[in-house]
């Protein structure tokens, strides 16, 4: 009896060592996306501010009928170069994967904040085309719609991995689409590529966290803590993806043009 209680112990202070190391995982992502999300908009902000004036005799191109394209603004918003800068995420995320093996924890993470940048150079012009107003209120419904499906792929008890290999193909699908789409500029196509996007990302929120989730609880006996902690910044980096992908596809949905 003794021995039974002595292993019934020991096993229950390992299940609580394994809860609290999956709760300081979770924590981790979340903190790192946080930073990241916070990064790009800033960079998004700051970058849209110096690419426009009202001062006509420092434009390069006019905007509006009071609002002009600064030479920073016509190089990142009109030139060859605002091809670089679209795609450059997209390539950004395709090398930091190929790498991450052979980068360390902490490498990992600055890679992760560059990329951040880079990605608020990328949607800078938002602020732009949307009002500042509506940029707020769809950031806002974001999170709160992020929040809620994190939670559920968080806490469900039902597999979500099939779910998962049905999302990623119908992502590949709506890249493809999104690329064609920038040529046809057919609003009735933009118009779906945003509702289906929305649905798409927010199946992700919820994959993806349960992934998380299920590769510390598979990796964690292994207590490899470099392994772990990039494993938490390639977690913070999907997460980052699906909510600003949820973002941009609702901000297209509900913001108010400029």
């Amino acid at each position: 009896m003794a021995q039974f209680d002595t292993i019934r112990s020991t096993a229950g202070a390992r299940t609580a060592e394994i809860d609290a190391g999956l709760r300081a995982h979770m924590n981790k992502v979340y903190g790192t996306m946080s930073v990241g999300t916070f990064i790009t908009f800033l960079a998004a902000w700051a970058i849209a501010g110096l690419a426009v004036t009202t001062d006509p005799s420092a434009a390069s191109a006019q905007l509006s009928a009071d609002k002009y394209l600064t030479s920073l603004g016509y190089a990142i918003y009109a030139s060859p170069l605002k091809w670089v800068i679209m795609f450059a995420p997209l390539a950004f995320v395709f090398g930091f994967g190929a790498a991450i093996n052979r980068l360390s924890a902490s490498a990992a993470q600055l890679v992760f904040y560059t990329f951040a940048a880079v990605m608020g150079l990328s949607i800078s012009s938002i602020f732009l085309v949307f009002t500042g107003e509506s940029i707020v209120q769809v950031f806002l419904i974001t999170a709160i719609a992020f929040a809620g499906l994190s939670l559920v792929g968080y806490t469900t008890k039902k597999d979500l991995s099939a779910m998962g290999t049905f999302l990623i193909m119908g992502l590949i699908g709506l890249i493809v689409a999104s690329v064609v789409n920038i040529f046809l500029a057919s609003s009735a196509m933009a118009f779906a590529i945003s509702v289906i996007g929305v649905l798409i990302f927010a199946g992700l929120t919820a994959y993806d966290t349960q992934n998380i989730k299920n590769t510390y609880l598979q990796m964690a006996e292994s207590g490899d803590q470099e392994w772990l902690g990039k494993a938490a910044i390639m977690g913070a980096l999907s997460l980052y993806l699906d909510f600003i992908n949820l973002f941009m596809m609702l901000l297209q949905l509900l913001g108010n043009r400029e």
